[in-house]
């Protein structure tokens, strides 16, 4: 998160730098963290992995490795620069792309967002009564 605000910093878009670590590393993160406590997952089970996972993770990252290699190696000095397009421009317009014109993404987002903490706070409730209080009798 932080190495994407250098990048905008880079760009000349100081806005969207200070944006996405306020909003992104900031809060979405601090979102993350919170439902990943929520869960109480425990300690974690150790496997040898996969023979799928490495049979097709392994061919997998040679090829973006080269496709990475040949794309940088494949680019001269003279080639035109990347016009960003909607990073250039004053917060007022930036603004209006988001609230405006990318208005559903947006929402759909932060619903989707909301509906993973629910889900979260669903799976670290315990149960009232139920399995536990059998096990109080037994004992």
């Amino acid at each position: 998160m932080g190495s994407l605000a250098a990048e905008y910093l880079l760009l000349g878009a100081e806005f969207l730098a200070a944006v996405q670590v306020i909003v992104y590393a900031g809060a979405i993160m601090v979102l993350f963290v919170i439902t990943i406590m929520l869960l109480n997952a425990g300690a974690e089970e150790r496997t040898q992995g996969s023979r799928v996972a490495i049979l097709l993770g392994i061919p997998g990252v040679l090829i973006g490795a080269v496709l990475v290699a040949w794309t940088l190696v494949g680019r001269s000095s003279t080639t035109q620069s990347v016009s960003i397009g909607a990073l250039w421009g004053a917060p007022k317009d930036i603004a209006r792309l988001l609230f405006h014109d990318f208005l559903l993404p947006f929402e759909v987002t932060s619903v989707l967002i909301l509906i993973a903490i629910m889900g979260a706070v669903v799976l670290a409730s315990r149960p009232e009564g139920g399995a536990r209080g059998a096990r109080k009798d037994e004992g």
